[in-house]
């Protein structure tokens, strides 16, 4: 087992990050039981597209409220998804208002120590190097 899948599994570094690329991301979470999931957020200029957006990558059950409140609760419970921890993969973040990206990132950390507290793993990471966010990097930079 690698250093970034024994990472990935283990519930105390739960938490939001930042990567260049996810093809390492997804190597490494190969043959465990986490589930992976991509979600692309290539033009969402606004809150209710995000929002959107968010639920049906990720399947929200019908009693998804369209809210932050919701969002949290949807992405605290994942209980309609399989896998034994999660790692939620964004892209195309840049079109993102800040403010917006900020909650996201809030809930999605808010997520990550309920998840942690329970003893799953919980992953979220912006992909991409377009845009500098003040997030811990997962993991070094993909040598050549």
């Amino acid at each position: 087992m690698g250093k970034l899948t024994r990472r990935l599994t283990d519930p105390s570094r739960s938490g939001v990050y930042r990567a260049h690329g996810t093809v390492e991301i997804e190597d490494a979470a190969e043959g465990t039981r986490l589930d992976i999931a991509r979600l692309d957020l290539r033009g969402v200029a606004d809150k209710d597209t995000l929002l959107a957006r968010t639920a049906q990558g990720l399947g929200f059950p019908d009693w998804f409220g369209g809210n932050w409140d919701a969002l949290e609760d949807c992405l605290c419970d994942l209980s309609w998804r399989a896998g034994e921890g999660h790692v939620l993969l964004f892209s195309g973040h840049e079109t993102l208002p800040p403010d917006e990206l900020g909650v996201l990132i809030d809930v999605l950390r808010d997520c990550a120590a309920d998840w942690g507290a329970r003893g799953r793993p919980f992953f979220a990471v912006f992909a991409g190097t377009e845009r500098t966010l003040a997030l811990p990097e997962l993991f070094g930079r993909a040598r050549a």
